[in-house]
């Protein structure tokens, strides 16, 4: 009985060694191909617009103010000047204008 089972033994062994190499093979060609689309993105924003800044001037007190929102149009506060792209080009152009009281 011994000698029957060896030649049986002997044989899915090394089909068994075969498919699992394969079996390996086939998850790190997975895994490698399917990595990349794991990494870490980049936060977007979708739909959103740059960040602006506005000078900001309350009609009846002629002073001024650096907002991030544009006022209202028909409000006691209007827009001075353009919009900057940056606060600290906002506040150089609030020190620079001279319609603002401050």
């Amino acid at each position: 009985m011994a000698g029957s089972i060896w030649p049986v033994s002997k044989y899915w062994t090394t089909t068994t060694g075969n498919s699992m190499k394969k079996l390996l093979l086939a998850t790190v060609a997975t895994l490698a191909l399917a990595a990349p689309s794991f990494a870490a993105e980049t936060e977007k924003t979708v739909g959103q617009a740059p960040q602006s800044f506005y000078l900001a001037q309350d009609t009846a007190t002629m002073k001024c103010e650096v907002v991030e929102t544009q006022p209202v149009s028909g409000g006691k506060v209007k827009v001075v000047g353009a919009v900057h792209s940056t606060k600290a080009a906002a506040e150089t152009a609030l020190k620079a204008d001279k319609t603002c009281v401050n």
